[in-house]
């Protein structure tokens, strides 16, 4: 990854940014200024640090209401209504499975043998209740990929396969299951032919289900069980046949950001050809989507490390203004501290943007 950003990275604690790399971006000074002065993001209208939710890439407050209302109590039957009441084919509940599934892996990570007791209780009081057997298959899942070289890992993912096929079994028309099973497949590393037949039942009941093709795209990376060629044709594929009204035009840019190199020194690189038009797909994916979608934010929030990086600031302002206030998406996820991966590529926007010569009023609304 470019080395020139990544300086920066190392070290933004509070809304202290270094200042000689950032006297490198474009803007100069200006830039250093409009940086230090994004320590104060009430000029921009954006939300402090420390109020920054790291557990959701965008809004949802029926969820967070739930969320805090079992954190709270320890009680399951607010996360069980709350999934019987989403659609089963929808996006949204693909999301709200794998947000209740992270609270219940942060809480048993804060607490170890005690966190999370509300999810094992919800498995044990309703075990025919579909929503339980789905988030729990997404709980093993994300506790195996939390350290592939443990003896475990296998074991758990196992575990985790036949709680996918019980939630299955249990809500038929629901592609969660077995999109959750990618991960499955990817930890266990499905022979291509087996993860074909599992990609076919996925799109059988949600053929442009955008959460099943970034959970399916991991497969196809060089790092796991494919190469950048084939991670490419899956990426365009699913673009090229795309309806209206899709996000499939920005799986691309998922695609790019999966095989960015470790170090980079090419300064032209965020504006390669392979690059914008990666970044211009998921512009046109962002315009033409229901605003309430609910993956958009996720391609916003990559729009943002992408167009900071290619100096696009009025645009990675532009996106920022949807989704700030949430951090709980990549490319910030990837990052021990979420929040502080975010506030650092917001802090550029705005040092790009002011050393430019822009202002908070002069800002397109």
């Amino acid at each position: 990854m470019e080395l020139l950003i990544f300086l920066i990275a190392i070290v933004m604690i509070g809304g202290l940014i270094v200042v000689p790399a950032l006297r490198r971006l474009r803007g100069g000074r200006g830039a250093v200024q409009g940086a230090m002065r994004a320590s104060d993001p009430q000029e921009y209208g954006f939300v402090p640090r420390e109020r920054l939710d790291v557990r959701l890439p965008g809004p949802d407050r029926q969820l967070i209401d739930t969320l805090e209302e079992v954190q709270a109590r320890q009680d399951w039957q607010p996360a069980a209504r709350l999934l019987a009441l989403t659609e089963a084919t929808s996006e949204l509940r693909w999301q709200r499975v794998q947000t209740l599934a992270g609270a219940a892996a942060f809480e048993l990570a804060q607490a170890p043998g005690q966190g999370g007791m509300w999810l094992r209780t919800w498995r044990v009081a309703a075990p025919e209740d579909p929503g339980a057997a789905a988030v729990q298959a997404e709980f093993l899942v994300r506790q195996a990929l939390l350290d592939p070289s443990s003896q475990d890992f296998r074991m758990i993912l196992e575990e985790a396969r036949d709680v996918c096929h019980e939630a299955a079994r249990l809500a038929p028309k629901d592609p969660v299951p077995h999109i959750i099973e990618l991960g499955v497949a990817r930890g266990m590393a499905y022979r291509q032919a087996d993860f074909e037949e599992l990609w076919t039942k996925v799109t059988q009941l949600a053929p442009h289900h955008m959460g099943a093709h970034l959970a399916a795209l991991h497969y196809w990376c060089e790092k796991w069980h494919g190469s950048q060629d084939l991670a490419d044709a899956f990426t365009h594929a699913a673009a090229a046949s795309a309806p209206e009204k899709s996000l499939l035009p920005a799986l691309p840019l998922f695609g790019v950001f999966e095989h960015l190199p470790e170090a980079n020194l090419v300064r032209t690189l965020y504006r390669s050809e392979v690059i914008t038009k990666a970044v211009e797909g998921a512009l046109y994916a962002v315009r033409q989507a229901p605003a309430d979608h609910p993956v958009l934010p996720h391609v916003r929030h990559l729009l943002v490390f992408f167009l900071v990086r290619s100096e696009r600031y009025a645009e990675a302002l532009e996106q920022l203004r949807h989704v700030d206030g949430h951090v709980g998406a990549v490319p910030w996820s990837y990052g021990v501290d979420p929040a502080a991966e975010y506030t650092v590529y917001r802090a550029l926007a705005v040092a790009g943007w002011e050393g430019g010569g822009g202002t908070p009023a002069t800002l397109p609304r």
